[in-house]
Parts: C-alpha cells; sequence; structure tokens
C-alpha cells in the first residue's frame, strides 16, 4: 500500500475537528495534502489518524480589519491568494509567492496553513511573512496560542504545532509609515515547477522625509529555517536608501544566513545569489514605497 490511514475524519466545524484531536493526540491535520501525503509516501508510516480540514469554513476567507491588519485564513489555497484584492493591494508579494509555487494544479490545492506548517526552509510563503512579521493564530481544545511566525520553526521540516493544535489563521500587522512597499524574488535553476535555490523578501515603510521606518528582509534556502536578515533591517533603519547603502546590504544579508553545498548549488553560489537578491529585493519594496535613490 502507497498509504496506511487508519481513519480519515472530516469534521464540520473547528470544534469538532479540535474535540477529535484531543482525543486523539497522535492525529495529523491535512489541508491540500501536497506536503503531508509526499512526505507519508517517503516515511510510510502506518494507522496513521488523519483530520482533514477541508469542511472549515472558519479557516477560510482574507480579511483586512479596521486597524489594516490582514487576516489570512490558513485553509486559503495559493490559488486564493493569488487572486485575492485585499493580498494584491496590501501584500503584493505573496500574490508573488502564491504564482511562483509548483504549478496551477499544487496552487489551487496547497494551503498557505499547510505550507507554513510543513516546516520547509523553501517554502514560498515563508520569506513574505517572516519580512512582514507574521503572528500564527493555533487553536486547540485547550485554548488559543498566538505565535510569531519567527518562533515557530525548529529546524529543518520541523515546528513547534503542539498536539492538539491546528493552525486557524495568519496574522500581517498593519505598518503605521506613511508609504509602504514589498518585493518577493525567487531565484531557481528554471522559470516554473521548481523549489527555490534562494528566496528573498522585502518588507519597507517610508516616511514623508523618505527615511526608511520599517524594515524587513528574510530569506528562504539560506539556513536550516527561514530566517530574517536581522544586520541588513538595522543597517538600514532610520536612513534614505542609497546605492552605495545596497552594497553593504547585500554583504549584511549574509550575517545571518548559513547556506551549504548541496547536489542543487555550492554555498559560495548561494551566497552571491543571496548578496544579489537581497540588494534587489530592498531597492524595489523601497521604491514602490515612494522611495528614491
Amino acid at each position: 500500500m502507497m498509504y496506511s490511514v487508519k481513519e480519515l475524519y472530516r469534521p464540520e466545524t473547528l470544534t469538532d475537528a479540535l474535540a477529535y484531536m484531543a482525543e486523539h493526540p497522535d492525529a495529523r491535520p491535512i489541508a491540500g495534502g501536497t506536503d503531508i501525503l509526499v512526505s507519508m509516501r517517503k516515511k510510510k508510516p502506518e494507522d496513521v489518524l488523519l483530520v482533514g480540514l477541508q469542511n472549515l469554513q472558519e479557516l477560510r476567507g482574507i480579511r483586512r480589519r479596521d486597524d489594516g491588519t490582514v487576516e489570512i485564513g490558513a485553509y486559503n489555497t495559493f490559488t486564493d491568494l493569488a487572486n485575492s484584492p485585499i493580498i494584491a493591494e496590501s501584500v503584493p508579494m505573496l500574490r508573488t509567492a502564491a504564482l511562483a509555487m509548483g504549478g496551477p494544479q499544487i496552487q489551487n490545492a496547497a494551503t498557505i496553513g499547510g505550507n507554513v506548517c510543513n516546516g520547509a526552509t523553501s517554502a514560498d510563503s515563508a520569506p513574505g511573512l517572516f519580512a512582514r512579521g507574521a503572528i500564527l493564530v493555533l487553536r486547540s481544545a485547550a485554548g488559543e496560542r498566538r505565535v510569531p511566525i519567527t518562533e515557530f520553526y525548529d529546524g529543518p521540516g520541523r515546528v513547534k504545532r503542539q498536539s492538539g493544535e491546528i493552525l486557524v489563521s495568519i496574522e500581517l500587522p498593519a505598518y503605521s509609515a506613511a508609504h509602504y512597499g514589498d518585493c518577493y524574488i525567487k531565484f531557481s535553476t528554471r522559470k516554473a515547477m521548481d523549489l527555490a535555490l534562494i528566496g528573498c523578501a522585502a518588507s519597507c515603510g517610508v516616511a514623508e522625509d523618505g527615511t526608511i521606518s520599517d524594515i524587513g528582509i528574510a530569506l528562504g534556502v539560506a539556513a536550516p529555517t527561514p530566517i530574517r536578515a536581522v544586520e541588513a533591517e538595522n543597517f538600514l533603519k532610520g536612513k534614505r536608501l542609497t546605492a552605495d547603502m545596497l552594497e553593504e546590504v547585500g554583504n549584511l544579508a549574509l550575517a545571518n544566513a548559513k547556506p551549504r553545498d548541496s547536489w542543487r548549488a555550492s554555498k559560495a553560489y548561494r551566497e552571491q545569489i543571496i548578496r544579489t537578491l537581497a540588494r534587489r529585493a530592498v531597492r524595489a519594496a523601497y521604491e514602490m514605497a515612494g522611495g528614491v535613490l
């Protein structure tokens, strides 16, 4: 057998799902299945209990609150993200990431919640969520837990989702800056249907005087988990961006990175890509926010 599934429970409400998972601590939530089924095929676990989330309307929808916070239901597919006017207006880099993720068949099935909970450093949604300071809302029968996404990853393919928990939504805090821009760049050997060699996202808030008031720079496949380029961020805060500063941004982006050699690319090659993508993403985000070099 390809899969050894003991039971697939399809609850109609989130309450039912959480109650089942409280009674069955080993049960695993499944959304689009594009990650978990591949993992199960490789590892061949026996007697797996799955909780199908397909019927849970509480996990769907994309909303912008009155305070500007963007709330993304965990069951939104990448096609949902690509087609959302709210995402296109408020977080365009997530639309770029959604369109860069696999092909149309995968985008129609894969969910942003599953992409995060799979814990892969190559997840296309991760750099944008890291750069924007996303908050993950997880719920269990015992209550709700809110976790910064930067504290959720626990190593390659591992996250800190506790037993009985379901990721229900992702919150992107509003920026207080006068102007905002963002950018996601995926570098891969093919233009489509390929994992990123390096992914880089930049999120930039620019004040009326042209200085950078908010900045987030994040990298995927640059370390065992997605990371924030904190050294580069600290260098940019409160300054007007110049061409000379961009060179330093590229160098500083490596300070938090730990790229490695693999059959897909050498460490040295990845380091050069990191420098280049960090410069390009920051410049694009700054100019989108109205900044002028």
